[in-house]
């Protein structure tokens, strides 16, 4: 199949090279002519494990090209999906000028039967504001749909490869008929391909979203029960997660969650309840716990050291807002750091992927160091962020010869709490107890 891919973000080049991957005639389409470049000499230009090697190839092979010409990048193709930002807006709804903008300008090119398809997630009703906007210029035959993504970053390649479920919205049989066999080597191992009305498939991606944001936050206030209650939240966690109506992912405790789906995702699903009247209870105490949660550990640190930080110098682990990937959109990380900083410590911190993005943002805030052990050269203590597995077991020997003090501040839980007190390290997580040393003062 020819296909069009408009927008060359997380969604459009994980969509459009995976689609490539599987023998289709793919163009991205970005307005942006140093990324297009860039692009099309292989410089991919998001971190995305696994993504290189299938872009490099397909590049190679002349399935996958770029252009920033949309009447160049959509004349052959049959199928186009709008992969466009849809960023929240100063009342938190989506903002969809980006995607109407595609919308009003492919009207005034199409020429011939092409399936238009929402990969962005976008509120309820986007499908029909679509195609009003493409009907106003255009005379020929054409269908809107929806196929909301549900991709994760980290491991993207191999849900886009291997989809849970396939969910799209449709009531042309036409347009369902190309989606199934656009699809069908996605499913071959009979995962469902779950066909639907547009409004529905809509609705889909922000209750999944939502609902996950929902489990986390819960699992965030249990933790903080745990810390009053003296019982261990891994335990807990352990003994719910075992039970098959519950299960056991989405159960781990943290300094909360962050990047480009939940937090926009659960805050437009609030602000399209409140447009037709409906008071979304539960979602508006995830979205303000979860706030709280950012900064979780400054208290603790606050505490720790009698209530005076100027001067103290931290090292910081983590500044993604998950491992796997370069992503720092609302990520705790920041926000751990702007509350240091205003209390006069230095921070010096070390993410495997992230640092650019930060130092893009933040400038000469923190200091950057080169490994996760030059991070610690001097500190007062060391907090820890994002999970990245290379922090998991680190050479606690060698941490000790360069922490100036051995006490960790940790929003992950990596370690275990027994293990890092025999180590003679102070140690306060979330959601268990502080492992305090015999010897500690």
């Amino acid at each position: 199949m020819k296909i069009a891919v408009v927008g060359t973000g997380y969604v459009g080049l994980v969509t459009g090279t995976c689609f490539a991957e599987t023998g289709n005639d793919v163009t991205c389409v970005d307005i942006d002519q140093k990324k297009v470049d860039k692009l099309s000499n292989g410089q991919i230009t998001i971190y995305e494990p696994g993504l290189e090697k299938l872009f490099l190839r397909n590049l190679r092979e002349e399935r996958l090209r770029f252009t920033t010409s949309l009447e160049d990048g959509i004349k052959d193709a049959t199928i186009i999906f709008l992969a466009l930002p849809t960023p929240p807006g100063e009342d938190g709804s989506a903002d969809l000028k980006y995607v109407l903008g595609v919308a009003d300008h492919l009207g005034k090119i199409l020429t011939g039967y092409k399936v238009i398809i929402d990969k962005s997630t976008v509120p309820v009703g986007t499908a029909e504001k679509v195609h009003a906007a493409i009907a106003k210029n255009c005379t020929c035959e054409f269908d809107v749909v929806s196929n909301p993504e549900f991709l994760r970053e980290g491991v993207a390649v191999e849900d886009f490869m291997k989809p849970d479920r396939v969910v799209i919205g449709t009531d042309s049989d036409k347009a369902r008929k190309i989606m199934s066999e656009l699809y069908a080597p996605f499913v071959r191992q009979g995962n469902p391909i779950i066909f639907m009305d547009e409004r529905s498939a809509e609705l889909t991606k922000y209750a999944a979203n939502s609902f996950l944001a929902t489990k986390i936050t819960f699992m965030n206030e249990i933790a903080l029960l745990c810390e009053k209650l003296n019982a261990d939240v891994d335990m807990v966690r352990r003994g719910i997660g075992s039970d098959e109506r519950i299960g056991k992912r989405f159960l781990f405790p943290g300094i909360g969650y962050g990047g480009s789906c939940f937090p926009k995702d659960v805050q437009a699903l609030v602000k399209s309840a409140t447009g037709v009247g409906y008071d979304f209870k539960i979602l508006n105490a995830v979205m303000d716990i979860n706030e709280g949660m950012k900064l979780h550990l400054v208290p603790k640190i606050k505490k720790y050291f009698k209530g005076n930080l100027k001067g103290r110098k931290f090292a910081l682990w983590g500044l993604a807002f998950k491992p796997n990937t370069d992503d720092i959109r609302e990520a705790p990380a920041l926000y751990i750091i702007d509350a240091l900083v205003a209390e006069g410590a230095e921070v010096t911190v070390f993410d495997p992927e992230a640092m650019n993005n930060v130092r893009s943002v933040i400038g000469d805030k923190v200091k950057y160091a080169d490994s996760q052990y030059d991070a610690l050269t001097g500190a007062d203590a060391l907090v820890i962020a994002t999970e990245w597995n290379e922090f998991r077991t680190p050479n606690f020997l060698k941490m000790v010869t360069v922490l100036k003090n051995k006490v960790i501040f940790d929003g992950r839980n990596l370690f275990d709490t027994d293990a890092i007190k025999e180590l003679g390290f102070y140690y306060e997580s979330v959601g268990r107890a502080v492992a305090v040393p015999t010897n500690h003062k």
